[in-house]
């Protein structure tokens, strides 16, 4: 059998800045020092022939006369001097062995000692040792649990002799796990602590040690503490789980609009409902709370500050020197006014542009990472040995991991299970045909609900402003028809028989949006379009804000009933008449349900200035109600799916479709429409943008030390030009991205071809050095047969007019 053999690790010292620490995270040196071990061992074992030759001794007298090459037929069977290559390439070897780790960092450590002037031998003059056992079975020479234990308690000898900042600092930096890390720590510290400390300095050292634990655990504490404040941050691992990337997508994109909404909370109570509240209007006459407020949004709660007209249109903050001609107040030198009108303009403003900023960084990012990489084949193996996060002990969170796993995996071979089936030519056919007729019912569904919200929204037309109660017919019918179309859109989805998961959910949010975007179409033409004109000299702006919180109202409890009644009602009927499993949960329809309550938000912000706190409330509501629904009533998906892209296409539909849309309706109300003159910062102007133009024109009047805002106002604001330019860089950007993000998946595309030539070309040197060494193994087996008579050679003549001998 094989000797073992030692070693010693020669790891290069730093000559200068001897006094200083080496870094044990150096991994070329360790790498190097590795590499020479290897090469010089490899040479060892070849001279010795260790169990090789035996092998070999054993194969010659089975008559294994040649060795098959690389080839998917059978198992790899190498020449001995090939198998010693092997051995010695550095990722056969490296991190496979502790006993080679832990002789590394004691020969360091020892050397430190030698410059220091302390004298103690290196490892391998003590005790023989094995080279780290290679990935190679059949040559793996490892050494005896007593040889690596000798190893570690010189270590931890050496270990001991360097202060606490050093040996956690070479211990964070030894490639081994945590248990031994662990380990080693606690026995290097015993000793010293017994014998280094005696009496009083013993007493200090051990509060000193017990304040330094109790600081270092109350620092844990926060930092978990810290991480259980981020939102749901259990509840989406254990959903992601349990039901997979698709319906994690759900309540991943309500986060999302959480955050949106968070974002605008503090603009608008900073800059606009702080201050009305810190200067607030003389009082008018309100009724009294009755309740029904908290659906229709009127009676108490319009003169608030939940409403538009609630704010004044007057400077706040205006102190009085004295008072001018015709009683006005004259401004104080040096006061700081604060003009409402423009305020509120500007705020709105801002508000939209922090959001068009955050949707775009949210949409790109989001892009980014969903195509960036091309394609999903190869991540197999990738998910079942690199996925597990080995730092997890307790067992409910190895559960809730191997639930992700296994559900990840599921993900991927319905997948590849997917793109393996192709359909026939009349199975196409056949299919475009459903389609077409399907999608022919679904648009007549639609334009029926669209006929239907305008007729019923012209009849509440000329319905009185003081009744509440008749005005939330017009919400009611809205939300009833959305849930309505978007059950009957679910129905007959289920006549097309899609192959993909994914295809059907884009089809069934194509349909849905449709009807969505048409309705909230209609319904700005009726506010805009049919009920200003109808409320001139009262405010206006006050009935619309009312509606579209009545619309909210209305679509939360829709959504709730849905959730808490619907869902069971179907799962009773799936289980106990039907035979059924749980139903499915509806990705499309309650995505689309979160798109549609948020452009609620975004039109009425301008109207409402506390609708995003309202949207705040709702979304956590729901977030709950959901997810207790979902585990309730719920199955994961039949069919599993990777839904690696759905958070891209639901931030598109929210920037384009959505805020885009709100945007417009905005604009138009503030360079269009003329505002009430009863309430409101606007109420003496022609539009809502005049209030720019009269402050501009207070600038232009205060002094050459502010005529620059004039200025930028004229040719930045008022000028299209600045606008067009903004526009087309903000395009130039997101095509930039666009491309950059091309760019680097065709990068990625070649890097991937790259590494597949790479083990090419790997698999045909290491054919090609197997076959040199076996020509070399039979001229030697050649050479050494007994030579036996045979035929005379015979000369004859080649091309070249040489003499051959055969």
């Amino acid at each position: 059998m094989a000797q073992p053999l030692p070693f010693v690790l020669d790891v290069p010292a730093e000559v200068e800045n001897a006094d200083l620490d080496p870094s044990p995270c150096d991994e070329s040196e360790v790498h190097d020092s590795f590499h020479r071990l290897i090469q010089e061992q490899s040479l060892r074992a070849a001279q010795e022939g260790l169990e090789l030759q035996e092998r070999q001794a054993a194969a010659t007298a089975a008559g294994s006369g040649s060795q098959n090459l690389l080839g998917p037929e059978g198992p790899v069977v190498h020449s001995t001097a090939t198998l010693q290559i092997l051995a010695s390439m550095p990722s056969r070897t490296i991190g496979r062995s502790r006993g080679a780790i832990i002789s590394q960092y004691y020969n360091r450590t020892a050397q430190r000692r030698w410059r220091r002037g302390s004298s103690r031998p290196l490892l391998g003059d003590l005790v023989p040792s094995a080279r780290p056992s290679l990935r190679l079975r059949d040559l793996e020479v490892d050494s005896s649990a007593q040889e690596e234990e000798e190893k570690r308690s010189l270590l931890v000898q050496e270990l001991q002799g360097l202060s606490g900042t050093q040996r956690d600092q070479l211990l964070r930096g030894m490639p081994l796990s945590l248990a031994e890390k662990r380990s080693l720590r606690e026995k290097s510290r015993a000793p010293r602590g017994r014998r280094g400390r005696t009496g009083i300095s013993a007493c200090c050292g051990q509060l000193g040690d017990s304040f330094i634990l109790a600081w270092h655990s109350l620092g844990l504490a926060l930092l978990a503490g810290l991480q259980a404040l981020v939102p749901w941050r259990d509840a989406l691992k254990q959903i992601g789980g349990q039901f997979g990337s698709s319906v994690l997508c759900y309540f991943l994109f309500l986060k999302t609009l959480l955050g949106l909404n968070l974002l605008l909370l503090p603009l608008l109570l900073g800059l606009l409902v702080g201050v009305q509240a810190a200067f607030p209007p003389p009082p008018a006459a309100t009724s009294t709370f009755t309740g029904l407020e908290l659906l229709t949004g009127g009676g108490r709660f319009t003169h608030t500050l939940m409403y538009y007209g609630y704010y004044s249109n007057a400077t706040l903050n205006q102190p009085c020197e004295a008072p001018g001609d015709a009683g006005q107040c004259a401004p104080r030198a040096g006061s700081l006014p604060y003009n409402m009108p423009l305020a509120y303009l500007f705020t709105m403003g801002a508000a939209f542009f922090v959001t068009c900023i955050t949707l775009v960084y949210s949409m790109s990012r989001s892009f980014g990472e969903s195509y960036r990489v091309g394609s999903t084949s190869g991540v197999h193996a990738l998910t079942v040995f690199c996925s597990w996060d080995h730092k997890v002990t307790q067992r409910r969170a190895s559960r809730l991991q191997h639930d992700t796993l296994r559900t990840r995996l599921k993900e991927l071979l319905a997948e590849w299970q997917l793109r393996q089936s192709p359909r026939s030519t009349c199975g196409k056919l056949r299919r475009t045909c459903v389609l077409g007729l399907v999608w022919l019912l679904c648009l007549g569904a639609t334009l029926g609900c669209c006929v239907a919200v305008l007729v019923f929204s012209e009849a509440q037309t000329w319905v009185a402003e003081d009744q509440e109660v008749a005005l939330l017919a017009l919400p009611l019918v809205v939300s009833l028809l959305n849930l309505g179309a978007s059950y009957l859109f679910r129905g007959l989805a289920a006549l097309e028989r899609l192959d993909s998961p994914l295809l059907e959910v884009y089809v069934a949010v194509c349909r849905n949006l449709i009807l969505k975007m048409t309705v909230l179409g209609i319904l700005c033409y009726h506010w805009l379009g049919r009920r200003v004109p109808t409320l001139q000299g009262r405010c206006w702006e006050n009935f619309v804000g009312q509606e579209l919180y009545r619309f909210i109202v209305t679509d939360l409890a829709f959504t709730l009933l849905d959730s808490l009644l619907g869902e069971l009602v179907w799962r009773l009927i799936s289980e106990k008449r039907l035979s059924r499993r749980k139903p499915e949960f509806d990705i499309a329809r309650n995505v689309l349900d979160l798109i549609y309550g948020q452009t609620l938000i975004w039109l009425g912000v301008l109207f409402s200035p506390l609708l995003p706190a309202v949207q705040v409330l709702k979304l956590l509501l729901l977030f709950y109600v959901k997810k207790a629904s979902l585990l309730a009533n719920c199955q994961a998906p039949r069919r599993p799916w990777l839904a690696c892209r759905m958070n891209t296409v639901f931030c598109t539909l929210l920037c384009f479709p959505s805020f885009l849309g709100a945007a417009i309706f905005l604009c138009y109300a503030v360079w269009q429409v003329r505002p009430s003159g009863t309430c409101g910062p606007f109420r003496t102007l022609a539009s809502m943008y005049e209030a720019g133009t009269v402050w501009v024109h207070h600038l232009e009047r205060a002094g050459p030390g502010v005529s620059w805002l004039p200025w930028a106002h004229r040719y930045l604001v008022e000028n299209t030009s600045f606008l067009f330019l903004l526009s087309a860089l903000l395009l130039a950007v997101i095509y930039l991205n666009i491309q950059v993000v091309k760019g680097q998946r065709k990068v990625i595309c070649l890097l991937k071809e790259q590494i597949f030539n790479e083990g090419e070309d790997k698999i045909f040197l290491i054919n090609k050095l197997h076959s040199i060494y076996e020509k070399k193994e039979r001229r030697a087996a050649g050479a050494e047969e007994p030579v036996s008579p045979g035929p005379l050679p015979v000369a004859r003549a080649t091309p070249a007019g040489m003499a051959s001998v055969s």
